[in-house]
């Protein structure tokens, strides 16, 4: 016996009826009389909001039948969540106006590429493993009927544990419900579809085709949306592909720019040569520096046109950058030194003075010379520090 049934005249079910029976109820008036269908009938769908939150909640149930709902504002168990709240956590945020719904969490991949793929553009083809909404008992995870909420957690799936911590002080924490393990409804392992084994979803195998436009830059996102993982009440998170640009053997891309060295000889750098530069598509390219123009080591050239292709304008391209790098013979032959002499420039004459010091150049190995700085770095520390004059004290 109940004391009170507004609460159930108000969804149309009788005491004693079933969570299913309730749910089925509250979904198709909450529907009806919502505001973005009925703006009229605002206090009705509160009272249907209310309803319903008393009523699937065991334990304010069990308040309500014993006491009313004079019992539920003593003890309480009041209505405490917004109508709208109410609403979207049953309908997986299901609002059709005005509202962002619940969406399950992206999934990250990474999917490495060429410059020259970045170049050209391509299409690549990627196998991925996700959940899918089991077919068999269309995410529900059992037959009609089977699912019941938690009786442990009130169907939130969490639980409060209380500790006294010393008079008049206690603290709260909240632990996932181990009886649902979080999920707020339990199956009767009898009962449970024998494709998901109560779990709602199934792995499936996806196949996608990404599509990598020319000109795109390493960690472009290629987004495809809703291809995540599905779950039951939930929108589908989407499938996010990061591009990871590996290192080109020769060129090195600096935003719509490629840059490149190139390895010249001296007699090149100063009587001219011609170079063949072979492009990221496969095409030849002839560097031509005309004797008398002379290529001095680190000099940067450009090629116009000749670079990467601007990201959704593909005829547009940025530039081909040359930095030059000119190799210096490591001996010449003593005998045309006098002609070389009068081919180039005449050296500056230097004034010596009387008293100066003849010297030699010796070759600088940098990595003797680190070792040198640490081992002289190490002596300091070990002497607690550099060596420094002390004055004499009396």
């Amino acid at each position: 016996m109940v004391k009170e049934t507004t609460f159930y005249d108000v969804l149309g079910v009788k005491p004693g009826c079933t969570q299913e029976d309730l749910k089925k109820a509250y979904r198709k008036l909450a529907l009806k009389y919502h505001p973005d269908k009925n703006p009229n009938e605002g206090d009705k769908f509160k009272q249907i909001s209310q309803a319903y939150e008393v009523l699937s909640n065991p334990e304010k149930k069990r308040i309500y039948d014993q006491g009313g709902e004079q019992a539920l504002k003593e003890g309480g168990g009041g209505s405490g969540s917004s109508p709208m709240d109410i609403f979207e956590m049953f309908f997986g945020g299901g609002r059709r106006r005005g509202r962002r719904e619940r969406k399950g969490q992206n999934v990250m991949h990474q999917l490495s590429v060429s410059l020259e793929e970045l170049y050209k553009g391509t299409v690549r083809k990627l196998a991925l493993q996700k959940n899918v909404i089991c077919d068999k008992c269309e995410g529900v995870g059992g037959k009609k009927g089977a699912v019941e909420q938690c009786t442990n957690c009130g169907g939130s799936g969490m639980t409060v544990q209380v500790e006294q911590l010393g008079p008049g002080m206690i603290q709260r924490f909240q632990h996932m419900c181990q009886e649902c393990k979080g999920q707020g409804e339990r199956i009767n392992p009898k009962d449970r579809c024998k494709q998901c084994n109560g779990r709602k979803t199934v792995r499936d195998r996806k196949i996608l085709e990404v599509h990598v436009d020319k000109g795109m830059v390493d960690g472009q996102k290629i987004v495809f949306g809703g291809e995540g993982d599905q779950e039951p009440e939930l929108e589908p998170g989407d499938i996010v592909i990061i591009l990871d640009e590996k290192e080109h053997d020769i060129f090195k891309r600096s935003g719509n720019d490629l840059i490149m060295c190139m390895q010249i000889e001296l007699v090149e750098a100063l009587c001219g040569f011609q170079k063949v530069i072979r492009t990221l598509d496969a095409r030849d390219l002839v560097v031509t520096v005309l004797p008398g123009q002379i290529i001095k080591h680190g000099d940067l050239k450009c090629i116009l046109n000749e670079g990467m292709p601007f990201y959704k304008d593909p005829f547009t391209k940025g530039r081909l950058i040359i930095q030059f790098v000119v190799n210096f013979p490591k001996t010449i032959d003593p005998s045309v030194i006098t002609t070389l002499e009068q081919c180039l420039p005449p050296r500056e004459q230097v004034l010596i003075p009387d008293e100066a010091e003849e010297c030699v150049l010796a070759d600088l190995d940098p990595e003797q010379e680190s070792r040198r700085r640490d081992t002289r770095a190490a002596y300091e520390e070990d002497e607690g520090g550099p060596s420094r004059v002390q004055c004499a004290t009396q």
